[in-house]
């Protein structure tokens, strides 16, 4: 069934309404904080945010005696949007509730626009992203790609990772290897495991310790079923491929932050069909696609858009294998994406 577009007046009427709600959550949260601040509360501490939900989030402390507890926290009204893998200054309160009063500097930051188009942060303070993808449902290069781009513009070292690799038989291993070995080619570093069957498991832990990682890809690859293998206390609700689309129903409602026993963390986030790129420009796309590093700025022309141009650089280096067309065809894929102001 095709979803109903709205018009104009709709959409105006969901935002105010969504607005109104959350003015109304803000007030309440400020509220609490209020009394919060009105009573004893502790020190300032270091603080890590686990978790996030809604107008709140869950903080673990960094230090002193509360070092390793959780609290649920409130934010001052003054402080931006908060995500998981935060670092924060917080006071610890009554009851398990304390109050963030500053956020620290970001290292990196994972964002993607929202519904609105407006640029919303996933995870704060990651240094690799794991692209999770398997034979079902189907993987689509155009998807890799864009979380490849995303990782370069963020400064995040990508980590491609086909998962339930029991699934691989005489029908989808042809069209499988193609597509790693394009990466493989790359020197993009690419793991085959089973969180069903435990297979090359080892070898993802060794790669995670001694990082703060991110788990993304569509929904349905099983990320919450690597989590369950790599912390088997943890326990994540794992959901099944609807039969109708194929595609993965969600699992994970909120990203959440997990430690390893040998050092390192782990955020687990939602499923995401769709990763928009409507906040990069260009240069940032072409960038992401790192065979064209020694080729950007070799085309005869200046503003030459890499179709049909004589002397371009890409399009000979398409022809002569420099660059894949499965690459090529989700650069354009890509470009055509996004908006105008971006050219």
């Amino acid at each position: 069934m095709a979803k109903r577009q709205l018009n104009r007046r709709q959409n105006w009427r969901i935002e105010k309404i969504q607005g109104e709600r959350a003015a109304r959550a803000a007030k309440r949260e400020s509220s609490a904080v209020e009394a919060l601040e009105g009573g004893d509360l502790g020190a300032e501490q270091l603080g890590l945010v686990i978790a996030h939900f809604g107008v709140q989030v869950e903080v673990e402390a960094q230090e002193g005696e509360l070092k390793g507890q959780m609290f649920r926290c409130h934010l001052r009204a003054n402080l931006p949007a908060l995500v998981t893998g935060d670092t924060v200054v917080w006071r610890a309160g009554n009851q398990g509730i304390g109050v963030i009063v500053a956020q620290l500097p970001r290292k990196t930051e994972l964002c993607r626009p929202d519904s609105r188009g407006q640029l919303k942060p996933v995870a704060a303070n990651v240094d690799m992203i794991v692209i999770v993808f398997a034979p079902m449902p189907e993987p689509h290069a155009n998807l890799i790609d864009r979380y490849l781009v995303a990782a370069e513009h963020a400064g995040i070292r990508p980590l491609l990772l086909l998962n339930k690799a029991d699934l691989i038989d005489d029908q989808n291993a042809p069209a499988l290897n193609a597509l790693l070995a394009v990466y493989r080619q790359l020197g993009y570093p690419v793991l085959e495991v089973s969180a069903h069957h435990g297979d090359g498991m080892e070898q993802l832990q060794a790669q995670l310790d001694g990082h703060i990682s991110v788990f993304v890809g569509q929904s349905g690859v099983g990320k919450s079923s690597l989590v369950n293998s790599l912390l088997p206390e943890v326990n994540l609700r794992v959901g099944p491929l609807s039969e109708v689309s194929g595609q993965g129903t969600h699992t994970t409602t909120t990203a959440r932050l997990f430690h390893f026993p040998g050092g390192g963390d782990l955020i687990d986030s939602p499923g995401i069909r769709e990763f928009g790129l409507g906040h990069v420009s260009r240069a940032d796309v072409e960038a992401g696609f790192i065979e064209f590093n020694d080729l950007i700025g070799r085309c005869r022309f200046r503003d030459c858009k890499h179709d049909r141009e004589p002397g371009c650089a890409l399009l000979m280096a398409l022809e002569d294998g420099r660059v894949q067309q499965q690459r090529m065809n989700s650069y354009r894929s890509i470009i055509a994406s996004l908006p105008e102001s971006s050219y």
